[in-house]
């Protein structure tokens, strides 16, 4: 198997620059007619809570919105855990024609679902782990890798039977997941191959392509890693795809406990000595690791 291209907080409430009636007008406009329309998110409390909470009906009309968008076959731009994503609905094969044209990303690359709860994975993936497993990893910066069941579009990556699935440590994004009621693609707000992005003045070429795009404000891996790929479709084993911003902590889930061994697959990486000791989150040195990788 080729190596994979995978990326991509309580409910935050939304901050217009205008009152709450304008702020509604607004998506009430953005609604009926997608025209890459700016939405501001509260940034959390140091206590978890939002800063100068609005109505919960400023909250909904935010994912409403954005959940139409999607819903009408859109591209939009989101924040998570780890970077910025742009998302459109996995099961759409004209919206996932869309996200490949606005990243200009190889055909041949494949996209990451996102789902809002660890139960609705096994609706799209064939788990051959324990399910506390994906408990102890999710959600958080991880893509775990799984054969793909038959509920996924066949038109999503259909040059491999394997998909990656992420349930990222954001709410909001959750939130919208559920509210879609089926799994969002997701990948990195770049062209592709540029640099991943941490706000959205990064990626600003790409608004006028997208429906939505929702600031979320600088999200704080600034290492731009993005989260962290394993595959786990070969039972009792596991396989790195991109360390990521999470490797030393997924690691010591997956090896110290559940047993799982390292799968090498058909051949070793030529750069896999650099890879693990370089891409891997720089508070981290596990002299484990570090043996393994000069073997």
């Amino acid at each position: 198997m080729s190596l994979f291209g995978f990326v991509a907080a309580g409910l935050i409430p939304f901050r217009g620059p205008h009152s709450s009636a304008v702020a509604r007008r607004l998506g009430t406009a953005m609604c009926q007619e997608p025209k890459a329309r700016l939405f501001r998110l509260s940034p959390p409390a140091s206590n978890g809570s939002t800063v100068r909470q609005e109505t919960q009906t400023d909250d909904s009309e935010i994912l409403r919105c954005t959940a139409k968008a999607l819903k009408d076959s859109h591209v939009v731009a989101v924040p998570t855990d780890t970077i910025y994503g742009l998302a459109c609905l996995a099961q759409n094969a004209e919206a996932v024609r869309k996200i490949y044209e606005v990243k200009e990303r190889n055909g041949q690359k494949p996209l990451a679902i996102c789902v809002g709860e660890i139960r609705d994975i096994y609706h799209y993936c064939k788990v051959k782990v324990k399910e506390e497993l994906l408990h102890d990893l999710l959600p958080g910066p991880v893509t775990l890798v799984f054969e793909r069941s038959e509920e996924l579009n066949p038109s999503l990556n259909p040059f491999t039977s394997l998909v990656g699935v992420r349930i990222p440590d954001h709410a909001f994004l959750r939130r919208l997941c559920q509210m879609c009621g089926e799994p969002l693609a997701l990948t990195s707000a770049n062209i592709s191959s540029q640099t991943s992005t941490v706000e959205v003045q990064e990626f600003q070429e790409l608004w006028s392509k997208l429906a939505v795009v929702v600031d979320g404000g600088p999200i704080g891996d600034q290492t731009r890693q993005g989260s962290t790929v394993i595959d786990l479709s070969v039972l009792g084993k596991y396989r790195i795809i991109r360390p990521g911003c999470a490797l030393s902590a997924t690691l010591d889930v997956l090896e110290h406990k559940y047993g799982l061994s390292e799968d090498w697959g058909d051949e070793r990486p030529l750069n896999l000595k650099n890879c693990k000791r370089t891409l891997r989150c720089p508070t981290s040195a596990d002299p484990k690791i570090l043996r393994k990788a000069k073997r």
